[in-house]
Formats: structure tokens, sequence, C-alpha cells
């Protein structure tokens, strides 16, 4: 289509004009930003890592709102609606106000509409080519820089370093847990992931750092660029039981707070690295022990440990390698006896399966695994035979296929009591595609009833 119109048709587009889904560089996001003159003229956090890197944004954005700035938040992938990536002062952004954006980034992507200098390093001469998330990052980051924000939030796609959102400096960096994943982009050990990572980090600026256990490359990048590094352990620190927790870290301290409002055994860990962030930039940005409480309260972030009320209870959780699902079932094991526990699973087929089954396994009687709307995509029987050929699968647990998860979860709830338990994780697309129709009622009876 030449002329894209609307959101959906400017998707399709993006989709169409690269051949590859991922090429990891930034020589040609940065030429278009460039033609454009793309900066963002406030404060800047940019959040990487494996896993934690969406609560950390969820926390961050919640207690800068309670503090009265005006945020803006970046993150991917969306469960339900493209617009889902970008929120501006706690609202996402609409489909009509990325049109313009679309637009813009085209305009500069063919070249039409040139502001750079000729013989700068990062002129890309003629019509540049572009992957749908570079082109979609430029639309939001343009959408960014043109609201009257007061602070910035950006969640790093894939890796750091070669990742889109790296066009930006930040004036602080988080780097959350780290562990493997898309080894075939990142390197085939948490010290090259690291160092992936690590290239988020600006000379000067503060660098957070809440892996207990960081990669030695992630400490060697800092020191070399002289950044201000904060390490959990070193700089700050949490405490708690089991009604409150505290917080502390170069002179500043929270004490009595209460458990953030996202669930799982993490989530402390995430909060502390978010409190040295805000502790780092408090010059810039001071925020109020009671906006910190308040922020914790209520933040929000759907697929994150989620549980829905109801019967029998509904888990809904992103957890799609084996780090994150080692948390997962580390925080259903903490939720207490269940009779039965039916697992809805739809995956990519380059992650570690058998290592994600392998862990989760043992707590789950009755799988559903489900296809999912993308190419590269584990289709259910090839998860169904990644599972049949796990030498130590719980031996009573049975499994079935289906071609969506709205059928795989149709088929969980028609089979499982009120008194049983149904999760429902791996890929963005999994969790995603049983909330995009509205979750069902949850009782023991076929959703069509």
């Amino acid at each position: 289509m030449d002329n894209p119109t609307t959101l959906e048709q400017w998707l399709a587009h993006c989709e169409r004009i690269h051949p590859r889904s991922i090429d990891m560089g930034l020589e040609r996001v940065r030429a278009v930003a460039h033609r454009m003159g793309l900066r963002l003229k406030v404060p800047v956090i940019t959040v990487a890592g494996t896993n934690g890197k969406g609560s950390t944004c969820a926390m961050l954005e919640a207690i800068l709102q309670q503090s009265g700035y005006r945020v803006g938040l970046y993150t991917s992938p969306h469960l339900v609606h493209f617009e889902e990536r970008c929120r501006l002062r706690g609202e996402a952004v609409s489909a009509a106000a990325l049109l313009p954006h679309f637009q813009k980034v085209e305009r500069a992507r063919l070249g039409s509409d040139l502001r750079y200098l000729p013989g700068r390093p990062q002129d890309v001469r003629g019509e540049v080519s572009l992957t749908y998330f570079e082109f979609t990052t430029l639309v939001f980051l343009s959408v960014l820089a043109h609201a009257e924000l007061d602070v910035v939030i950006l969640e790093v796609g894939l890796g750091g370093r070669l990742d889109a959102v790296n066009l930006i400096d930040t004036d602080c960096a988080i780097i959350t847990s780290i562990d493997l994943d898309h080894m075939e982009f990142l390197g085939p050990d948490r010290e090259s992931i690291g160092r992936e990572k690590a290239g988020i980090i600006r000379a000067g600026k503060p660098v957070i750092v809440s892996d207990p256990a960081p990669p030695d490359s992630v400490l060697e990048a800092a020191r070399l660029l002289g950044a201000d590094l904060w390490r959990i352990g070193p700089d700050f620190q949490f405490t708690g039981d089991k009604q409150q927790w505290g917080w502390s870290g170069r002179g500043k301290r929270y004490s009595g707070l209460a458990y953030p409002a996202l669930r799982g055994a993490n989530q402390l860990l995430n909060a502390s690295g978010v409190l040295a962030a805000l502790a780092a930039l408090w010059e810039q940005l001071p925020v109020t022990a009671q906006a910190v409480r308040n922020g914790l309260a209520l933040v929000e972030l759907p697929g994150r440990f989620q549980i829905v009320p109801g019967q029998p209870t509904l888990v809904l959780d992103v957890a799609h390698n084996p780090h994150s699902v080692a948390a997962l079932t580390e925080n259903l094991d903490a939720m207490g006896f269940y009779p039965c526990t039916h697992a809805v699973f739809g995956a990519m087929a380059d992650k570690d399966l058998a290592t994600m089954l392998a862990r989760i396994g043992p707590l789950v009687d009755r799988w559903y695994f489900c296809d999912l709307p993308l190419p590269r995509a584990a289709s259910a029987a090839h998860l169904q035979a990644a599972w049949q050929a796990m030498p130590e699968r719980n031996p009573p647990a049975q499994s079935s296929t289906h071609e969506s998860p709205r059928l795989a979860l149709q088929a969980a709830v028609a089979a499982a009591d009120p008194a049983d338990r149904i999760i429902v994780f791996g890929s963005f697309l999994t969790v995603g595609g049983v909330l995009k129709d509205g979750l069902p009622r949850l009782s023991a009876q076929h959703l069509s009833d």
C-alpha cells in the first residue's frame, strides 16, 4: 500500500519494508533519527535486562506520577493493543495520535524530508530500510519528543548496545537480571549478554545494577566509562518480613513500606533498583516518601504473575525463558495446594523449551499447548513433542493441542473444577491471546455457557 492511512495499514507497511524481523545495528535507524532531528529534552531513564524490565518501568512510572511529574513511557512488546507500547501521563497513546508520526518517520526514511548535514558520519543517503521494531520505535520516540513531559522511561527491546532505544543518551541506566535468552543475537553466555546490555551505560551517568550476581562485563563497562555504578549489596539493600519491607542506600532510607502491588518473589529486587535510580536522580527528579508508598501500592502491570479473581484460580504470566519460568514456578509453589493445575502454554521455537518445561513440569497436571500467530512460534504439536520427549516429565500429566490460546483456555476451563488452578504462560502472544477478547467468566463450565 503506497499511502497508509490507518494504524493497521502502517503496521502492515512496517512489516514489509525490511527483509528481516530483527537486524541488529544502529547505523540505519540513527540516520533516520538524524534526518528527523529527533531529540528528547527531558531526563531519560533507560531499562535493560533479561527479566524484570516491564515491572521496573511500571514502578518507575507509578512513583514519578505520584510525585506530580508528567511521565512518558515506551515499552515493548504489547499484550493486546499496539498503542499499549507508549503511555503519556498514565494513558496509552491513541491510534489517531500516532498517524502523523508514522508519516514523519516514513518521510525521513525515504529521504524526502532531509534535515541532515552532508558529510556527517551517521548520514545514509537515499532510502533507508528499517525493521518493524526500528520504525515503530522511531514513531514512539517522536511522540515522546513532541509531548509536554518532565521525564521519559524507555525499555530496551533486545539487548541494549544495538537496540534502537539506545539511540537516546540516558541520564540513568537500569540493568535488571541477566540470564540466557536471545543467544543467537546476544551471545552464548552471561558475560556476552551482559556486555550487550551494558551498551546503554553512558559516561559519568548513574547505572543501577539490580542483578545480585552481575556478569563482570557489566561492571567492567561501567568502570571503563566512568559511570556512577550502583550495585545491589554494596550500594543499596532491602530487608523485609511478612508484613513490610525497607530500603536503604547512599544516605537515603525507606522503612515500613507495603509490598509492591505487583506479585512475585522478584518484585522487591526490581523495586530496589527503582528506588536506587530515583535516589541517583534526586537532584533532577526529587520524589517524596509518600509518592514512593503510593506508587508501589497502585502500580499495575497485566501479565506479570497476574492472579484473576474467581474459580478456578487463573494466573497469567509472560514467563518465556528459563529464568522467568523458574521465578514463576517459585511463585506458583508459594500459592499453596491445588488439586489440579492446568497449564496453557505457547512459545517461540527458539526458546530453551526443555529447560522451561522441566522447571515447571512437576507442578502441572494437564497441559494445553497452543499455536501462536507468528511464523517463528513453535506449533502446539512441536511443544507437545518437546514435553513428551522429556525423560523426567510428570508421568500422570495429560496433554492436548489447540489452535489458539483462547481455545486452549476454553478447554482448560471446561475441564477444571472450581478448586483447581489454571496458569497461562509463555509468549506475550499467549497471554495477549486470552486477554484479547476479555477474560472468561471463571467457573467450571464451558465458556460458551
